[in-house]
């Protein structure tokens, strides 16, 4: 029996070498339009939608594939005989392989000032009933939907046979992508014509596997659109952890400016500086925890150079990120055969809201985006923090916001010297945060720092003051800051209250 295969996409890149894979392997290609003529130019032999349907395009392609022919094609059920004897009677073809995608319409409408009539034209009514139908009928009908998914298709091809297993898997991945595809189309609109939206829709199509999740035991995926902010250059595929960490760090790096980095370990800050240029910056950011650095992921603002590149190699990564790589850096770099080299093409600041899945639904918050307004800071004390202390102390305040609560960070000259990070006390934070500094060998005397939150009593304030800070950030608002203030102006520091938490979980 003659096996047939539906074309027609939007988006063209790889098609190519898939048509050709379709072709070698007996399928007919039947395609519409553009796809046509495309693969007719490289030589593949293809019918025409209309020679199928014996019905034209019309109304400017708005109507290619709604027909019969086309549809009962796709849903036919190959193991039911009526279904067979109905397909012959009508002259209806059996479709094994649909291979659509969708016009562009996010693309389109992410210019905020799209005219209404081009959105419109952008709205696929076909293609997503094309794409449902054939996951509907995914026992007998393989459905791409995405070139991401081309070269595993065509590797099952060549074996022979299309596992059932490879269906169902596309046949999830094409009911999300129309769910996605629905609900850009409904924000959109929602939007343009200010109606609030009726419930909270989050839909994103899977990326791609994982090979595991936190742990080896956990299956895992990433969804959306990871891609457009990140090139992986080099090293293994990102796990599930790298890519939590990765943004971690490359969020830090990305407030604390021009000529940082960021040392980033189970989401929490190792290191992290500002300095004169990067390699300044590293190496300063390395002292403040050597140990904890091995297998962490470090990020930068920056391109890295030859001579950054060496000093990279000298200690094993999981990760480095970067906004660029000169063509040196990248010979050295690329004798690491698994660390993963990341480029950073897109700020990832730019996502207005964070999630976390709780039993039964998510939990959606606003991301925490606000900054330090220093006409806003309330300097409390007696003593006033100097211009270098306020910097540092700028910098410590940013460096908290990035680490799990409850947090304590020692900085100075725009570099952390102690990191106490997720603990159940503050008290403890400090501590701890004292504790990694001696045995680095780093001396607090004269440093600021930061807290997340406030202090609920005077002990934890005292303890940063007995490990040498100088002055002290944080939001205030407790009851009992009059007792706090009281033992900062005892023990002659400088403390400034933000009126901002960021607390971290």
């Amino acid at each position: 029996m003659k096996k047939f295969a539906l074309i027609s996409v939007s988006d063209k890149s790889n098609l190519i070498p898939l048509a050709r894979a379709l072709e070698i392997n007996k399928y007919e290609i039947i395609a519409t339009g553009k796809t046509a003529n495309l693969l007719t130019s490289e030589g593949i032999k293809v019918k025409k939608i209309d020679e199928v349907t014996g019905f034209p395009e019309i109304f400017s392609g708005r109507i290619k594939t709604l027909h019969p022919k086309i549809f009962g094609g796709i849903l036919m059920r190959r193991d039911n005989q009526s279904d067979y004897k109905e397909a012959a009677d009508n002259k209806i073809l059996p479709i094994d392989v649909v291979c659509v995608n969708l016009y562009p319409f996010e693309e389109v409408t992410k210019d905020k000032t799209v005219n209404l009539d081009t959105a419109v034209e952008n709205i696929d009514i076909g293609g997503p009933s094309l794409v449902r139908a054939a996951a509907k009928n995914y026992k007998f009908v393989s459905v791409l939907t995405s070139p991401i998914q081309y070269e595993e298709f065509i590797t099952e091809l060549q074996a022979g046979e299309i596992s059932d297993d490879t269906r169902k898997k596309l046949a999830v991945a094409a009911f999300s992508h129309t769910a996605n595809y629905d609900s850009h189309i409904t924000t959109f609109f929602e939007e343009k014509f200010d109606f609030k939206p009726s419930n909270f829709r989050i839909s994103y199509p899977i990326n791609s596997s994982l090979r595991y999740g936190e742990n080896p035991h956990q299956k895992a995926e990433i969804y959306g659109d990871f891609n457009i902010y990140f090139d992986i250059l080099h090293g293994k595929e990102l796990s599930y952890n790298n890519i939590i960490d990765l943004t971690a760090a490359v969020e830090l790096v990305e407030e604390l400016g021009e000529h940082a980095c960021a040392i980033i370990k189970h989401t929490n800050p190792a290191g992290a500086s500002v300095g004169s240029d990067s390699l300044d910056a590293y190496l300063k950011a390395l002292k403040c925890d050597p140990v904890s650095v091995f297998g962490g992921i470090v990020a930068f603002n920056s391109v890295i150079d030859e001579t950054m590149a060496e000093k990279l190699n000298e200690i094993f990564l999981e990760v480095v990120s970067a906004t660029g790589f000169t063509k040196a850096a990248l010979d050295i770099l690329f004798k690491k055969k698994n660390r993963r080299l990341v480029k950073q093409k897109k700020s990832v600041m730019d996502s207005s809201f964070t999630l976390k899945s709780v039993p039964g639904g998510i939990l959606r918050q606003d991301a925490d985006r606000v900054d330090l307004i220093e006409d806003e800071m309330k300097f409390v004390t007696a003593k006033r923090p100097s211009a270098s202390e306020l910097k540092d102390l700028k910098f410590a305040w940013k460096i908290a916001k990035h680490t799990k609560s409850n947090a304590i960070v020692f900085a100075r000259n725009q570099v952390t010297l102690g990191v106490g990070a997720g603990q159940m006390s503050r008290l403890d934070s400090a501590k701890i945060a004292k504790m990694k500094a001696d045995e680095h060998g780093l001396d607090l005397r004269n440093s600021v720092a930061a807290s997340d939150a406030f202090f609920p009593f005077a002990d934890g304030l005292i303890e940063i003051i007995n490990c040498g800070a100088t002055a002290v950030i944080q939001p205030g608002g407790s009851v009992k800051d009059d007792e706090v203030i009281e033992a900062a102006n005892k023990h002659d520091i400088s403390m400034v209250f933000t009126g901002i938490r960021h607390f971290k979980h």
